[in-house]
């Protein structure tokens, strides 16, 4: 997608000249005249660079970059122009984080080199953002089973399109990688991929992620994401008025934030996800009808690891790698034999699962080698048995059932980690206050699940 460029000045004739050029050379541009439609163009549009000039009448160019930067707004880069510009001003120009300052009679030629540099230096810090906040990212699906090099061709299938996607599949499986890698096979990668995870939240922090707030400046994902990717994890857990919301402002390509403001466009790709049986989701009115077949135009669902376990030795290979690079730890070998086993385990966590068995046989041991010997004690995983142990999950009605897996998971996640609940919030990205109260209510004490 092309690169949209804000013009701020109030000279009529620079404006025209400068927005012709800038579209010839294959840029989206939008002008303005002074502040005012400077700060509505802005919040429509999110330019990926803004062009501003420092005298204006009413509010100058310093003072409206000061209100940017004040008020969380100073993503995009900014060139200064002037024609009157001193060292004080520059100086003060690039205080405030603008890239550049250049001076008229503007020379486009230099101008244009310059937006170009400046361009890619942004798509460079975003880039390295989004890699310093997901260190442990791995940037695409791993596996050559016929399963796996399907689900590769599916996406570039898919990525001929901008419909939204659905993706399904058990914890574990990968479906936050899919969705990553679809964006970046997509003609959107180099605009922004913002994932959001509204499980535990209340509806008031759902709305507030999702359609943020006018009077506060809190930004909403939608403009986070606009001109790129929206994913939406646990998306039957959003609220139902909420759905409803979400749903509107996709048929509308339009969203209202909190506080009574303007509809402001967007254009953006939803990926949601989910664990959740979607029928059962739809037929008990946890996922909205209408909703589900908006997203649902292409489904996509990713398969268990027990469904392609000839990838598990690739897996572990690459798990070794990445963990002894990433922290240090000792490289160690599986035999044959110890991959041979792994291949035929069920993996109930699936590729986390693995991930997590490899991280603790490489801290725990101190053989250059992990053979079988090793594999039944790290997959066996203490579990307590529960009231309704001697019943299936299968015969008890919905909400019994529901709080049964969340009572067993919880307990599972906790002994994981020791017993602290900090650590579990960040994990299963609950809130911590959240996870308190669902601690309480399903009676589960952290300190009984200390390891």
């Amino acid at each position: 997608m092309a690169a949209h460029i804000l013009i701020v000045d109030d000279e009529p004739d620079i404006r025209s000249i400068m927005k012709e050029i800038l579209e010839d050379e294959g840029y989206n541009v939008s002008v303005a005249e002074n502040a005012q439609v400077a700060r509505q163009l802005r919040r429509e549009h999110h330019p990926d660079l803004i062009l501003l000039d420092i005298w204006m009448p009413e509010v100058d160019g310093i003072s409206l970059l000061k209100e940017w930067q004040e008020s969380g707004l100073s993503g995009s880069p900014v060139i200064i122009m002037s024609g009157h510009g001193t060292i004080e001003t520059a100086v003060e120009a690039t205080r405030l984080g603008t890239y550049d300052f250049i001076e008229k009679p503007v020379s486009m030629a230099k101008l244009l080199l310059t937006i170009k540099r400046a361009l890619e230096m942004a798509s460079l810090q975003r880039e390295n953002y989004g890699l310093r906040k997901h260190p442990q990212l791995v940037t695409e699906p791993l596996g050559h089973s016929n399963i796996m090099v399907m689900l590769r061709e599916q996406v570039k299938r898919i990525n001929q399109d901008h419909t939204a996607i659905l993706i399904t599949g058990e914890p574990g499986s990968g479906r936050t990688l899919f969705a990553r890698y679809i964006h970046q096979q997509s003609p959107r990668y180099q605009h922004p991929f913002v994932s959001v995870s509204i499980a535990g939240l209340s509806p008031e922090n759902q709305s507030l992620e999702l359609f943020g707030n006018q009077t506060n400046h809190h930004l909403s994902r939608l403009e986070q994401a606009n001109g790129g990717t929206l994913f939406i994890k646990d998306i039957v857990e959003l609220d139902n008025s909420i759905q409803a919301r979400l749903l509107s402002s996709l048929e509308n390509q339009s969203f209202l934030r909190n506080g009574n403001t303007p509809p402001l466009p967007m254009e953006v790709r939803i990926i949601a996800a989910t664990a959740y049986n979607l029928e059962q989701a739809v037929a008990c009115g946890q996922l909205r009808e209408e909703l589900y077949y908006y997203l649902n135009i292409i489904p996509l669902p990713i398969p268990p690891l027990r469904e392609h376990c000839e990838d598990v030795p690739e897996l572990l290979e690459f798990y070794v790698n990445f963990l002894v690079n990433q922290d240090n730890l000792p490289y160690r070998r599986f035999t044959v034999a110890a991959q041979n086993k792994l291949r035929n385990y069920n993996w109930p966590g699936n590729v986390r699962e693995l991930k997590n068995l490899v991280l603790r046989l490489l801290i725990l041991g101190n053989s250059h080698t992990i053979d079988t010997d090793e594999i039944e004690p790290a997959l066996t995983t203490p579990h307590r048995p529960s009231p309704l142990s001697n019943l299936s999950i299968y015969d008890l009605p919905l909400r019994k059932a529901r709080e049964q897996f969340e009572k067993d998971y919880l307990e599972h996640q906790l002994q994981e980690v020791g017993g602290n609940v900090s650590k579990v919030a960040a994990k299963v990205g609950l809130e911590r206050t959240h996870l308190y109260r669902k601690l309480r209510a399903l009676e589960i004490d952290p300190k009984q699940t200390k390891k």
